[in-house]
């Protein structure tokens, strides 16, 4: 009998991924399934990219490319950082992984071990806390409140920091809870950790996903000193609907780029070489799509504020970026649906599931217990229709 690793029985599988499952059970079986599960933008690549990574499979770009990316790929991320934010940064700095997630977890495998402390504000992606404890390190937690917009203060911060502690992992904005930082309140946080040695890691990945007067801010153009001490992470997931492309990449550090090079070498090799073609177009491309799919995003966005605002008992906090509602269902706690008792937000999900075909994702994952969370990356049919089965099945508590 293969024993299992001790690492393998620690980890706790994706609870996004896993509702997903779940959904795809039951659509499997024929069952019509509303799910607002997964992050995941319903369109489709745009058709300049695809071209793009056509004609690289066509001309015998199929090969390995260098670990951390060609050095095409790197220039295109370069020449975005420095139009975008206005930070300089060289292909030194720069490496493209298997997706976003792939760039955190190295991120972290580099910088990172037993002993050492991550402080995360919560609410957080629900895989932040398994991929810092993977490396040894340990997790700290930062609750956040609606009341403060689910921000992390500076004195909650400096709270929070030990001798023990090595970074501090931020996400604006932030998945879950749409919630994006201003650049003052960003300058108020990085502040805090002036006077430590302390890195950041930032997940901008959203950045190009804010609406209304919210604006994005890369962290490491706050400060002079920050660049030597930040890793900036994105990837072309969310914004140019490439997930299954998995294009992600760090803007860092050389020492550290480095570091993150060696680890994936051992990993991966490299990043595929068809999708790093498509993100030079994606990058380097005409832009009107990204902000066509903002329009689209920002008008799902209303339309689920609206329908979620007309069920009684249900709190939330207007998302200002990303496309995610993380709302407060609690006041439906310790009521029966059906059969179903009703006592926390994992069973509140198992039973809107079960019962109404509804798919969310329980706040628990996120570190927020009491809510939960829906992705309006879908088409608004399905937002309407999904929302008013939502409604219509919490009417039936007793």
């Amino acid at each position: 009998m293969i024993r299992i690793s001790q690492l393998a029985n620690s980890v706790k599988p994706s609870a996004t991924i896993a509702a997903g499952t779940k959904a795809r059970q039951l659509k499997a079986a024929g069952v019509k399934v509303f799910d607002f599960s997964l992050g995941e933008p319903d369109f489709d690549t745009p058709k300049h990219i695809c071209a793009a990574a056509e004609q690289a499979a066509a001309g015998g770009q199929t090969h390995y490319t260098p670990t951390a990316g060609t050095a095409e790929v790197k220039a295109a991320i370069a020449k975005w950082y420095k139009t975008f934010h206005g930070l300089d940064c060289g292909p030194e700095n720069v490496i493209v992984s298997n997706g976003a997630k792939h760039s955190l977890h190295n991120a972290l495998a580099a910088t990172v071990g037993p002993g050492d402390e991550v402080i995360i504000p919560t609410p957080y992606w629900v895989s932040y806390s398994d991929l810092v404890s993977m490396t040894g390190a340990t997790p700290v937690l930062v609750t956040t409140t609606p009341e403060s917009g689910f921000k992390m203060s500076p004195a909650q911060l400096r709270a929070a920091i030990t001798p023990r502690t090595r970074m501090l992992m931020l996400n604006s904005p932030c998945n879950p809870t749409g919630t994006v930082y201003t650049r003052a309140e960003l300058e108020a946080i990085v502040d805090a950790l002036d006077g430590t040695d302390a890195a950041i890691l930032s997940d901008e990945i959203y950045e190009q996903l804010t609406y209304g007067a919210a604006k994005p801010t890369c962290i490491a153009t706050l400060r002079p000193w920050l660049k030597d001490r930040t890793i900036t992470v994105s990837g072309a997931s969310k914004s140019y609907a490439m997930t299954g492309w998995r294009m992600g990449w760090a803007v860092a550090p050389a020492a550290v780029v480095k570091a993150m090079d060696t680890i994936q070498s051992q990993e991966t090799s490299c990043p595929s070489s068809v999708s790093q073609a498509a993100l030079v177009a994606a990058l380097a491309g005409p832009q009107e799509c990204v902000a066509e799919m903002r329009k689209e995003f920002a008008g799902r966005r209303e339309l689920t504020l609206g329908l979620l605002g007309q069920i009684p008992g249900v709190k939330l906090p207007a998302p200002e970026g990303a496309f995610y509602a993380f709302f407060d269902v609690s006041a439906y706690f310790g009521k029966t649906f059906g059969a179903a008792q009703v006592t926390d937000s994992l069973t509140f999900c198992n039973a809107l599931l079960e019962q109404a075909h509804v798919n969310l994702v329980p706040g628990v994952a996120f570190g927020a217990e009491g809510f939960v969370r829906m992705s309006f990356a879908t088409n608004r049919a399905t937002i309407e229709a999904g929302l008013a089965k939502l409604k219509e099945w919490l009417s039936t508590a007793k």
